[in-house]
């Protein structure tokens, strides 16, 4: 066995560890971990959508301490700066010359998982802090740059309900995150096992199974899995089919859909796919990993017009029916 093989071996195990010490804590959102995890590995960020109380922030929290990483928490407020992310420059005095220098203060987005909580509770200027940091992973202070950890990822949560006060995230910070996820409510059973469990006089502690470096070698490994045209082209083919008015484009997208997915929903979709089947244990992508990954890849970069709102057509509606009638290409 090679040391590529080895390493996809130790990281099929490590996943089936990570989720299992996931779901001892964050308990009946098995779909919500497992995409959590293939962003993770696809070197992607994460858009948590769900209501208080579900575990969001505990997901976090437990992932990093799972994989051996720093994890950092920022609460989002109308009040927040910039600088209070990426830290500003200090004015330092040596005592022994007088001569004054500035010093960088490092600021929280200096780790390796960022919980950005309720983002959308402060301004976009704020906001637009991230988006640097999101896709060159690195951050800009007085006009110097600042490389971040790696591996580095945000994970946002944001509160569908209460919508006053709150700055909707513009649609360039929107598509930076690869995956958009509904946290929904636990089903009966799995909310009294949670009420059971988080009532105890007992914390869970995960063990620790990845490293960094593991980590930064595994990411190569997720980019190194082929892809065959066939299955590029589908990728291709549903974002594509998501744009109103081309000639590829739907009766029900022209009439519901404002503005449709631009070409990175295609690179997400053939990245997860890929890590999806690294973490399987598996090597090569098909068609039907594609379209496991197209409601979390798509639903937020698909825009509804008056008429789908006013229809009760949600985004979600429009994917699934697009996954109808898209097929997979011949060969």
């Amino acid at each position: 066995m090679n040391n590529q093989e080895e390493s996809i071996a130790k990281l099929t195990h490590a996943r089936e560890k990570i989720t299992k010490e996931l779901s001892k804590v964050i308990i009946g959102q098995q779909e919500v971990i497992e995409q959590v995890l293939t962003a993770f590995f696809a070197q992607g960020h994460c858009l948590l959508i769900g209501v208080p109380g579900l575990g969001k922030t505990l997901l976090v929290k437990t992932l990093a301490a799972s994989l051996d990483l720093r994890a950092n928490r920022i609460q989002f407020t109308p009040d927040l700066m910039p600088a209070d992310i990426t830290g500003t420059d200090i004015l330092e005095e040596n005592n022994a010359t007088g001569r004054r220098t500035f010093r960088f203060n490092h600021g929280p987005i200096f780790t390796n998982i960022l919980l950005a909580d309720e983002i959308n509770r402060t301004p976009p200027k704020t906001q637009a802090a991230l988006l640097e940091a999101m896709q060159e992973q690195q951050i800009t202070v007085s006009g110097t740059c600042y490389e971040l950890p790696k591996p580095f990822m945000v994970l946002a949560t944001q509160n569908p309900i209460e919508l006053e006060g709150t700055y909707p995230l513009p649609e360039a910070q929107l598509d930076r995150f690869m995956f958009c996820i509904n946290v929904d409510y636990p089903d009966a059973e799995h909310e009294t096992q949670i009420l059971m469990e988080t009532t105890r006089n007992s914390q869970h502690k995960p063990e620790k199974y990845l490293a960094a470096a593991e980590l930064l070698e595994l990411h190569h490994i997720v980019r190194q899995i082929p892809v065959t045209p066939h299955v590029a082209q589908y990728a291709s083919s549903l974002v594509r089919a998501t744009r109103p008015g081309g000639k590829e484009s739907l009766d029900f997208v022209d009439k519901w859909v404002r503005w449709g997915a631009g070409t990175r929903a295609g690179q997400c979709l053939l990245l997860a796919a890929k890590a999806h089947v690294l973490l399987s244990g598996r090597f090569t992508v098909s068609c039907e990993d594609i379209r496991k990954y197209a409601l979390p890849c798509l639903r937020h970069r698909i825009f509804r017009n008056f008429s789908a709102a006013s229809d009760g057509i949600t985004t979600d509606n429009i994917i699934n029916r697009i996954l109808e009638q898209v097929k997979d290409p011949k060969y």
